[in-house]
């Protein structure tokens, strides 16, 4: 007899419609090679999916929700008006008995304040609103990218920002109202995070008195590519506007610099404390120096280890995508119960590797852990990490039955695997 599911446990089937699908109409090949951090692309609702493309994702009835019953808290909320950030303490409070918390959003306070004209921005809803977890995870596999998702509601002919640029690129869908976007080029091209758009104000306000690169209203169903750099202010027209933004926070190829430079460190040569009563600030003294330095880094990064690099950037990047919620309650108690007949699949969005250790261990290297493994259950592993939903019965490479199910109780209790 097969593990009944528990209740919520059974996932949603796969949709037949790809995720980057309902945010831009050009085919992938086409995007990657024309647009993707190169320009901006303008997709229209009749190319997508109709007026109410998004408001399976997120509505005005939704947001109304998020602020009056879901106790947010700050970073969850940020609130703007004409350029400027509110301080938290102008929408939180106390959350009253029982939830001796400071910083609750209060929902009289944030409808005051948008009554008076400022924007709402919902942040991190990636993390707390269900259909937006699901699309964003969804995008971010599509686009092998960590994503952030905000929304932004604005009052009838507001602005909630002034004319900036962001460290990351971003999709725009708007769901309801319509807000026109004047867009200018560049004054950074591909800028890193650490180089925002603060210490270029006054560039980026030139810049933006100047004529726009694209001038165009978006309205319901609409959506918005634009890559990091690209110049943007946005004001609701004749009425509120409420539109999603997807930042994609990828790597670059500083983050290649960035690790090379900490395995530097292990080269004696690029550790040597310069001359004993050297001037630092007299070229002629800093010249010497700075060549053998140079010739110093030049022999290392000539050496340098791929597979060390490799390490390093998952390190960095795997933290930063988070796989599919699993609910605990219901994962341990199939766990608990499950039989060879049971079909599991792994975690989608999980990130892992496989690697041998030694002749008698496989290690399963995932997000800030690793789980060891007998030599032995390597095929079962590689054969239940494929993606395809499998039977526990069908897991190759173990001697018998009970050994199936302790590795798959193991992997449904490490939230590898998951009820299909």
């Amino acid at each position: 007899m097969t593990n009944p599911q528990p209740d919520g446990a059974q996932r949603r089937p796969a949709p037949a419609r790809s995720a980057l699908s309902r945010a831009v109409a050009a085919d992938p090949a086409k995007f990657a090679e024309a647009y993707w951090g190169r320009q901006p692309l303008l997709t229209r609702a009749d190319e997508l999916a109709g007026p109410d493309g998004f408001r399976d994702l997120l509505s005005s009835e939704a947001v109304d929700d998020l602020l009056s019953e879901r106790g947010l808290r700050t970073p969850f909320l940020r609130v703007a008006n004409q350029g400027t950030v509110l301080s938290a303490s102008a929408f939180t409070g106390s959350g009253g008995a029982g939830a001796e918390v400071s910083d609750q959003v209060l929902d009289d306070k944030v409808m005051k304040l948008y009554a008076e004209g400022a924007t709402l921005v919902l942040q991190g809803l990636h993390r707390i609103w269900p259909p937006l977890i699901d699309y964003a995870r969804r995008l971010g596999e599509e686009l092998r990218q960590p994503l952030q998702v905000n929304a932004y509601l604005t009052p009838a002919g507001n602005k909630g920002f002034a004319t900036h640029y962001d460290t990351h690129d971003v999709f725009v869908l708007q769901v309801e109202g319509t807000k026109r976007w004047r867009i200018h080029e560049p004054v950074l091209s591909e800028p890193l995070e650490r180089q925002a758009w603060g210490g270029r104000a006054d560039e980026v306000g030139a810049t933006a008195e100047g004529p726009a690169a694209l001038d165009v209203v978006l309205a319901p169903g609409d959506a918005l590519y634009l890559p990091r750099g690209w110049l943007h202010s946005a004001q609701a027209q004749g009425e509120r506007s409420l539109h999603l933004t997807f930042g994609v926070r990828a790597l670059t190829r500083y983050a290649l610099v960035e690790e090379l430079l900490s395995l530097a460190a292990g080269d004696q040569r690029l550790r040597a404390t310069l001359p004993y009563g050297m001037d630092v600030a007299d070229p002629d003294q800093v010249a010497p120096e700075l060549s053998e330095t140079v010739a110093a880094l030049r022999d290392w990064l000539l050496q340098a280890d791929p597979q060390e690099v490799a390490s390093r950037l998952r390190n960095r990047a795997w933290p930063a995508q988070r796989p599919e919620p699993v609910k605990p309650l219901a994962q341990l108690a199939f766990a608990e119960q499950v039989t060879v007949d049971d079909r599991v699949s792994v975690r989608h969005g999980l990130r892992w590797q496989l690697v041998e250790d030694g002749a008698e261990h496989v290690v399963l290297r995932l997000t800030r852990r690793t789980l060891r493994f007998p030599a032995y259950c390597a095929d079962a592993l590689r054969f239940a990490l494929a993606g395809a939903v499998r039977r526990v019965g069908d897991l190759p490479g173990l001697d018998d039955d009970p050994d199936r199910l302790v590795l798959a109780r193991r992997l449904l209790r490490e939230a590898v695997l998951v009820p299909a």
